[in-house]
This record gives C-alpha cells, structure tokens and sequence, in this order.
C-alpha cells in the first residue's frame, strides 16, 4: 500500500515553522511497511489543498493531511475534502456536544468558533480527539483513504498510532516492516565514499534485498543509509546488521556512529574504556567542542572541564603558552599539555586558528592547528596537526575544526 503525506499551513511554506510532523508519519508508516513515496505542503488555500489531495490520490492508495483543522477561517482542510469527495459538510451534533463538553470540564466558555470542528463530509467518520478540541477524519474515496489529523505534533501522533496506523494496515490487507540503519562516517568526500562503497552497491542491485543512499550531512560528514523491507522486523534486523558489517569491513574506522550516535559520543565511550578523563582548551572555537561533549548524557564521567582561552593573554598566563605564535603547532601542544595538567586530566586537546574575517599572524582565514596530548602507559604521546579550511563563515570553520579534532582524538584512543 502507498501513502502521501500532505502538511498543511502557510507558515511551513514561509519557513516560520518546520514540518517535523510528516517525518514522524512517515516513519510510523515504514514501520508497518508501508510505502511514502512523496510529501508535500501547501499553504491555506482552499483550491490549492484540493488540487493537492486530487494529485496524492491519482498515485496512491490514501493520503494524510496534517494541519487545518482548528476553528478559524484559515482552518479549511474539511472543505477541500468534501470539494475533493463532492459532498456537502455536514455538522454532527453529537461531536457538537463533545466539544461543549470539552471546554464545561475546563470551566471555559466556548467561542462559536469551536462548532467548526463538528463538521464533516457526509461519507466521512470522525477520528477520537483525546488531547484537544479538533477530531480527525476518516474519508473513503472508492478503495482509496483520506485522513485528516491535527498539526498540533501531540494531536496528531495520538491519533496516528491510535486509529490511522491500524486502519492502513487492515485496508493494506498484509503486514510488513521497512526498517533503516545509518552509519555515520567522516573523513571521506560523498564522491570518494561511492566509489569504496560501488562493489558492495552493485551487490545489492543484483540481490534488492536492501538499498544504500547517500546522505551529506556538511560538518557532521557524510551518512549512509540502508533499508531494507521484509515480512517482520527479525528478518530487517538481521539484513541490516550484515549490510553494516559490510560496508564497516570497507570502510573500517571511518565509521564513527550508527543512527543517532554523534562523533562526541563516540569520543565519550573510547574515554570511558580506556578510564581517561579530558580537558579542552579552546580558542577559536570558544567553547563549541565543550558544549558537544556535555550534551552527551554521562559526560561527567570523562570529561573534567574546559578553558576558553580566546585571549593571547588567557593562554599565555593559565596555559603556559610560550610561542610567540599562537596560530602555530607549537602554541597547539603546549595548550593541550597545559591544560590537561592544570585540570588533571590523562587527555587534553585544544584548537587556535583562524576563524575570520581578517588573517592572523599572516595566516590566512580557516588556517587552524589543534593539539593532542595523551598520557598512556608507555610514556606522554603528544601530535598537533593544520588543517586548511576553505574561507567561509567562522561558524562553519568552528564546526569543522570541533569535529576534525574530535575524530583525530577517536582515532588515536582506538
């Protein structure tokens, strides 16, 4: 069975919100494997909603309309059905009382307004409001669905788990799961990364078992996912561990993380096995790597603190830093050293650079060296390394710094 998803509401084509809902749908749907093959959003206009729903029906089995059910004027997701259906709206009055009812357990007044969501094309059956005022819809179009459900993400999961989920897959007549797994990876350009991936790709094509897509991700690296579709989610589970156990036997180290796994969880659980604790020193980045690390839950095990040393004087006078360059390998090293010694950690790292707009030292803007220092059982390792970023915004040259140095220190705690 296929499925569109249409969002609806000028403020999502005007950028002022973000649809997070029909990424949640669609989610829900490939876990009872159901195929979404295309999304859309439109704005509040009676004609364009109906053309909307029209086109997902001309190539799907039902169509989800998220939004546009309140009780204003600009709240027309019911009209544009019956338009879509030829029918007349018609108003329940048993939903009438519901919603009066509503508002009298809350000791509110009930604006006139609210008698709005009592409407319904004819042929259509109300979804259950739980958390709100506005009850969904449920309208048959020959063998194909419509449903309607709320914007509000609380109102709408509600009902998608609770009645449009378990309708789809009683209309759908089988039940199948599609399930998806991502390995995220850095230090590979999208274009070096297919061509290490093209065997194990072209193996898949032969099989169809699973699918590999490409997802560039800017300063977080690039993404692969697989997914695959099977009877139940035992047998997905078990392609995608193999497809993973492949690519990892291609790619080996340059895999940081699965899924949500971010590269300063990553850096998290090597410090956690190796029983290291880390300091940072950060200069151009100001904080940006510390800030990361804390958002990792736990991070009170392994991480002792930071020093925003921004200032020549700052890194000179609690770092100890002699060089007369502080862009420079030597300035690097000897703040990581100082301030894994000043907080007693085994680990410290540090970045100083160029983040712009103007050169510094004669070094250009992106020009960025970062410091390592680990105290192992065989004595004190220490590396600093440049990296030359193309001039761009600082944040950008910021992000980049934060997870290059991050993924140097992974490697070396492997």
């Amino acid at each position: 069975m296929r499925v569109e998803i249409v969002a609806i509401g000028t403020e999502l084509l005007l950028g002022q919100i973000q649809d997070t809902n029909s990424t949640w749908i669609s989610e829900r749907l490939a876990e009872v494997g159901v195929d979404c093959h295309f999304q859309s959003k439109v704005g509040d206009n009676l004609e364009r909603i109906a053309e909307s729903i029209r086109r997902s029906l001309s190539r799907a089995d039902g169509v989800i309309l998220c939004g546009g059910l309140g009780p204003t004027q600009d709240d027309i997701t019911r009209e544009a059905i019956a338009q879509v259906v030829g029918e007349e709206l018609e108003v329940d009055p048993e939903m009438v009382e519901k919603i009066r009812v509503f508002f009298a357990a809350r000791n509110r007044q009930m604006p006139e307004n609210n008698l709005r969501q009592a409407y319904k094309p004819r042929s259509a059956y109300f979804i259950e409001q739980r958390k709100g005022t506005a009850p969904g819809l449920i309208c048959p179009v020959g063998p194909k669905v419509i449903y309607a459900v709320p914007g509000v993400p609380v109102e709408m999961r509600d009902m998608v788990e609770r009645s449009v989920i378990p309708d789809i897959v009683s209309r759908s007549g089988t039940a199948s799961y599609i399930g998806s797994r991502v390995l995220r990876t850095w230090g590979f350009s999208e274009s070096a990364l297919a061509e290490l991936v093209a065997p194990r790709l072209e193996l898949l094509e032969d099989s169809r078992r699973a699918t590999i897509a490409f997802l560039a991700s800017g300063a977080e690296g690039i993404k692969l996912r697989i997914t695959a579709k099977g009877d139940d989610r035992e047998k997905v589970e078990l392609i995608l561990k193999d497809e993973e156990e492949g690519l990892r036997s291609i790619l080996g180290e340059n895999v940081f993380g699965v899924d949500d796994e971010t590269m300063e969880y990553a850096v998290g659980e090597r410090l956690k096995a190796k029983g290291f604790t880390l300091a940072v020193a950060e200069s151009l980045t100001g904080g940006l790597i510390s800030s990361r690390i804390v958002s990792v839950p736990g991070a009170s095990q392994f991480f002792k603190g930071s020093v925003v040393s921004y200032a020549t004087s700052v890194k000179r006078n609690l770092l100890g830093v002699s060089s007369e360059e502080v862009v420079s390998k030597q300035a690097a090293l000897e703040m990581a050293k100082g301030v894994m010694s000043a907080l007693g950690a085994e680990v410290g790292i540090s970045t100083t650079g160029v983040a712009g707009p103007d050169s510094q030292e004669d070094q250009p803007v992106g020009t960025v060296w970062v410091g390592l220092c680990i105290a192992r059982a065989d004595g004190l390792f220490t590396e600093a390394k440049e990296f030359k970023f193309p001039s761009g915004d600082r944040a950008t040259i910021r992000s980049l710094t934060a997870i290059s140095l991050m993924d140097l220190l992974r490697r070396r705690l492997s």
